[in-house]
């Protein structure tokens, strides 16, 4: 029995598997029910009781070899076929990974800060929880202003009164406080209104305006600009034309409408079948406006102008729902230009 053992010892530890089903095998061959470990445990039955210590340690010993030989065989393996894998081959062809994407509100507006950026202006941000001064009274709003109501603002606290921002024109207003002119500025950023959700409008959407303060500024330099504007972002057949309008903080004031490229000047529902579409205001700032930021009003003259990102990327993607837009459906977003 000592012999049989010894022989078996022997084997365990020549034995070198090319593959891991050999193991498999060399395990089931040894430690299996049928295995060659079950023999010598037959045989131990038969061994005289003074003997048995001896031969117990012995087939202990040789078990517990045979299965640390197949724990780590298989180590060996499973590490050499995994560092196979990590190996790379550089003739390969590599992989089309797929590419991300900006988001068309993110792309648009980028583009309208570069146009007007070729025209000089710089960006200015400003908080989106704003104070009533700086949303409504520095602007020139009266007290009885249906803004300042909760239907159409969503107020965080009343006395004093603290809202979320329903335009970017409070970033104007606070770098009239802390700069002199000349100011060529424009002001970005997401404005909030209490307003029914559809496929025209939404409570959260976002703002590009614009300020532009200096001596003896026009209505034309204002005319002049929007064209340009609107010719960069929509084609040189791009047309506006402009309605006389109201807004607090500018007089006179007017609406800007470019011509429709969705219906091509024909009418639908997004134009609401005129074949214009509105897409921002304007008009030449208040002197009370300037006065309240601390601007001599006979001294200087500017205009301002602001516009919904949105809306401006309904017409230049032809999306005919507002709605798309915040939904966050790949399906849609694929569907526009990569990042490179």
């Amino acid at each position: 029995m000592i012999d049989k053992i010894n022989n078996l010892l022997k084997r365990v530890e020549e034995f070198r598997p090319q593959a891991a089903a050999e193991i498999e095998e060399f395990r089931v061959r040894m430690l299996g029910r049928k295995g060659e470990m079950n023999d010598i445990f037959e045989e131990f039955k038969k061994v005289s009781p003074e003997l048995k210590k001896e031969f117990g340690q012995k087939i202990n010993a040789l078990k517990n070899l045979i299965a640390d030989k197949i724990n780590t065989l298989k180590a060996e393996m499973a590490d050499a076929e995994s560092s196979s894998d990590a190996a790379i081959d550089m003739t390969r062809p590599g992989t089309n990974d797929p590419i991300g994407s900006r988001h068309p509100i993110s792309t648009v507006k980028n583009r309208i800060v570069e146009i007007f950026a070729r025209m000089g202006y710089t960006v200015a941000e400003g908080p989106e929880i704003e104070d009533d001064w700086h949303v409504f009274s520095a602007l020139n709003f009266p007290p009885e202003h249906p803004a300042r109501d909760m239907q159409d603002t969503f107020f965080i606290s009343k006395n004093p009164d603290i809202l979320l921002r329903t335009h970017t024109s409070s970033i104007q207003v606070r770098t009239m406080e802390r700069q002199k002119p000349p100011i060529r500025v424009i002001c970005p950023g997401r404005v909030f209104r209490n307003e029914a959700i559809s496929y025209r409008a939404h409570c959260i959407f976002h703002q590009v305006e614009g300020l532009y303060i200096d001596e003896n500024v026009s209505f034309a330099d204002l005319k002049q600009s929007i064209l340009y504007f609107a010719k960069e972002m929509f084609g040189e057949k791009a047309r506006i034309r402009m309605r006389p309008s109201y807004f607090p903080f500018t007089e006179p004031s007017a609406e800007v409408d470019v011509s429709c490229n969705l219906c091509g000047g024909k009418g639908c529902n997004v134009c609401k079948h005129t074949g214009w579409l509105e897409i921002m205001g304007c008009g030449m700032v208040d002197p009370n406006v300037l006065e309240a930021s601390g601007i001599d009003s006979k001294k200087y003259s500017g205009f301002a102008f602001g516009m919904g990102v949105e809306r401006i990327a309904m017409l230049k993607y032809g999306v005919k729902d507002l709605r798309l837009y915040f939904e966050n459906d790949v399906r849609f977003l694929r569907q526009f230009d990569s990042v490179l």
